[in-house]
């Protein structure tokens, strides 16, 4: 699939507290030694769920292990408390919340990043060494180009559409940019079974969790026309259901976690988009269960 790029806007996600970079020597202070780091990851959270996912593709359970976090954050300031330590250590005086992701090093008890993005692209280049290939080469500005389509054209939109606060003209203008998006991904993929390439990259992940949670966040602040109009691209959501069978997807996929973390967060009003599902999410993701790994969760 060819992806045009979107102009530039600025990202829909927190900035990070911490950016830090896994090299690939001693040179860069961290680099890739199995088991030196550790994920600490909320699966509900939509940043977390592409690590997860990343994380499963490339098979690391052994090489950097995750300890998953309850969906919904303790803190009165969004944050978890079970974080609190490694921030406290990493940053003199740090007064923000303890956000999940996070990947830490065992070495030094600090984190070394709290970057989703790029999190998942050290990952999947660092930790390599006959893995499957998620960025490959000359691939590198169709990624970014459907990670801004999601995040602008899909996220971005959704939220907007669905705002009870904006003029009605601004949220039809938005579900258009919405339902655009989505008509061009499903242009774009057609007969093929995955986005860019013949096989799963990072752009799989960001379009599933796009869709994800299109399908089980967003379409609650949506009329039932509207979710009609978006439930109307089969091949997406054909593709969506694929990749939902795939173990590394579909074990991550909590649907309870993701709907706690939504009714914890949102200060949206209901709408009739609510009761028409476009997905039977949790059956689609059962229809893997017989290769899926277990992942085990507070």
């Amino acid at each position: 699939m060819s992806v045009t790029p979107l102009a530039a806007h600025l990202s829909t996600r927190p900035t990070a507290a911490f950016r830090g970079r896994i090299g690939r020597d001693a040179r860069s202070g961290h680099y890739a030694v199995p088991r030196r780091y550790r994920l600490h990851l909320a699966a509900a959270d939509p940043d977390c769920l592409r690590i997860a996912v990343t994380h499963s593709l490339l098979g690391l359970d052994k090489a950097c292990p995750v300890t998953f976090l309850p969906a919904v954050p303790d803190c009165p300031d969004g944050g978890h408390s079970a974080l609190r330590p490694l921030y406290d250590a990493s940053a003199h005086r740090y007064t923000g919340p303890a956000l999940a992701p996070v990947l830490s090093d065992d070495w030094s008890g600090r984190i070394v990043s709290s970057h989703g993005p790029d999190i998942a692209r050290d990952l999947a280049r660092h930790f390599g060494g006959g893995r499957p290939t998620l960025y490959p080469c000359g691939a590198q500005s169709q990624i970014e180009a459907v990670e801004r389509m999601c995040a602008l054209g899909i996220e971005e939109a959704a939220q907007r559409a669905g705002a009870a606060d904006t003029e009605e003209a601004e949220r039809t203008a938005a579900l258009d940019t919405l339902v655009t998006t989505l008509g061009v991904l499903e242009r774009g993929l057609g007969a093929h079974e995955h986005l860019i390439s013949d096989q799963i990259t990072a752009a799989d992940v960001e379009l599933w969790v796009a869709l994800v949670q299109l399908d089980t966040v967003h379409r609650h602040h949506l009329d039932a026309a509207a979710v009609h109009r978006i439930a109307d691209h089969p091949a997406l959501w054909a593709y969506a259901r694929r990749l939902a069978a795939h173990p590394a997807f579909g074990a991550h996929l909590d649907l309870d976690a993701i709907a706690r973390r939504h009714h914890a967060r949102c200060q949206g009003l209901e709408a009739a988009g609510a009761a028409v599902q476009i997905l039977d999410w949790e059956t689609h993701a059962a229809d893997g269960s017989a290769v899926r790994p277990q992942v085990n969760r507070p």
